[in-house]
């Protein structure tokens, strides 16, 4: 029997992007599925899209930008489906996702969760967006495989961290882990929402069948890196076991300093001072969620840390951080630290 999927799009000014995206998964929903479209204070409400694209949708408006994360979990509150599947407005569903987004469910039962293939087309070809988001042992992460051809994506497999873009949960996974982290607003909540699941001992897959076409841009206005900054530290506070935060900390420290000029270049260094601020200012609220996430640990820290990764090998990273002497003291720190952690 096919599991009944909820899927839950947060809908913020998306306009021609949702259009693009219900048109499509309209094609791939089964009788008994549900979409649930959150709207998260858009300057025009997308209810007419929803009627001419996909006029089963249930449209909820929260009235103002509540953030990603809240909408997310808002509309997974509502869901009644086997499996939440959250999708960007932006990720359009290719012909056959349908199918192969629902297959795991019976075909991988110790998966908690998976992500579609997410794809985008780079110079008028469909290549691949992420399939994964290797996370960085200082809490850099980007999106796996970006710039590869298709055909290289594989088979189905584990994966340690998942995009959010297209990621399907069990329903019980999802209520298990608490859902997403609503104070991280916008980025980096799926990396935190995957480490918690694998914390807890759970799996995470790549459905390569299923693929979305991601409209991706990573260029954005200059705050997006405050929150890209303020929720990477937040997630290696909140979720990093303390032997391994204890040795990453050396690392992590100097990766400020480093950021610190980078930031200036870039115009954004202003963004980076509220970052810090903002991580001192929760800093009480991190260390009462890092006690009650320990709690619910079931691997090791040496575990955790296998999780991670100490290549910095983005082709959106700056060579120098990728090759050569940086490349090698990263990788002699972290084969120290997974000694250490054996």
């Amino acid at each position: 029997m096919n599991p009944r999927l909820s899927t839950v799009i947060v809908a913020y000014n998306s306009g021609m992007d949702l259009r693009r995206t219900l048109t499509a998964l309209g094609r791939e929903t089964l009788p008994g599925d549900e979409v649930i479209v959150v709207d998260n204070g858009s300057r025009e409400s997308p209810a007419p899209i929803l009627e001419e694209c996909l006029p089963g949708a249930r449209l909820v408006e929260m009235g103002r930008n509540a953030g990603f994360t809240t909408a997310v979990n808002h509309g997974a509150d509502l869901a009644t489906g086997d499996l939440l599947l959250i999708l960007n407005p932006d990720a359009m569903p290719e012909p056959g996702f349908g199918e192969a987004i629902r297959k795991p469910a019976g075909d991988r039962p110790e998966w908690d969760a998976w992500m579609a293939l997410v794809a985008c087309r780079i110079d008028g070809e469909m290549r691949i967006n992420s399939w994964a988001n290797p996370v960085h042992f200082t809490g850099i992460a980007w999106a796996g495989g970006h710039g590869r051809a298709i055909s290289d994506a594989g088979p189905a497999r584990d994966i340690p961290v998942a995009s959010g873009a297209c990621l399907a949960v069990r329903r019980e996974s999802w209520q298990r882990v608490g859902g997403l982290a609503e104070e991280f607003f916008l980025y980096h909540e799926d990396i935190d929402f995957s480490l918690r699941l694998r914390s807890a001992g759970g799996r995470i897959g790549l459905e390569p069948a299923a693929v979305v076409d991601h409209d991706y841009d990573f260029g954005s206005n200059d705050l997006k890196w405050f929150w890209l900054e303020r929720n990477r530290l937040a997630m290696v506070i909140r979720n990093y076991p303390a032997p391994l935060l204890a040795l990453v900390a050396p690392v992590l420290f100097v990766t400020e300093l480093v950021l610190v000029p980078v930031a200036a270049r870039g115009g954004w260094l202003r963004h980076k001072m509220r970052s810090w601020a903002d991580v001192v200012r929760w800093m009480p609220r991190l260390l009462r969620e890092r006690r009650e996430l320990a709690l619910r640990r079931t691997i090791t820290a040496g575990e955790f840390a296998r999780l991670l990764t100490p290549d910095l090998d983005s082709p959106l990273l700056p060579e120098e951080v990728r090759r050569g002497p940086v490349r090698w003291l990263l990788r002699a720190w972290w084969a120290m630290v997974l000694a250490i952690l054996r």
